[in-house]
């Protein structure tokens, strides 16, 4: 079993700046990948950022250049800059890991969401 705690929502301007904070506790050692996802009302759960097992991470394009993921091993937890707000980043944001031995067994977990708002 995985949980997951996100913080860090909150509302800002436009060109503004926020850092999301994932808590990671449980099963951590099964846990090959992490991702932060977002859903805007009326739209569906998009893919914002990615660690792979494999290593590196991965940038929608839809933010690439404003937003950076990143983890810290010895705080269990895994971070979402996000800098040069816009309106359209306007959406609850959302952590999510995936663990298991195999890609194709894995379990999928989700924290509750934060709400990231951008406004003028």
């Amino acid at each position: 079993q995985v949980q997951l705690v996100e913080s860090g929502g909150d509302s800002v301007q436009p060109g503004g700046t926020l850092k999301l904070g994932c808590v990671v506790s449980g099963s951590i050692d099964s846990i090959f990948a992490m991702a932060w996802y977002r859903q805007a009302p009326g739209k569906q759960r998009e893919l914002v950022a990615s660690l792979p097992p494999g290593g590196g991470s991965y940038i929608a394009d839809s933010v690439k250049g404003r937003f950076t993921i990143s983890r810290d091993n010895a705080k269990n937890t895994v971070y979402l800059q996000m800098n040069s707000l816009r309106p359209e980043d306007t959406a609850v944001y959302y952590c999510n890991a995936a663990a298991g031995s195999d890609y194709e067994s894995r379990s999928e977990y989700w924290g509750r969401g934060t709400q990231v708002t951008v406004s003028s």
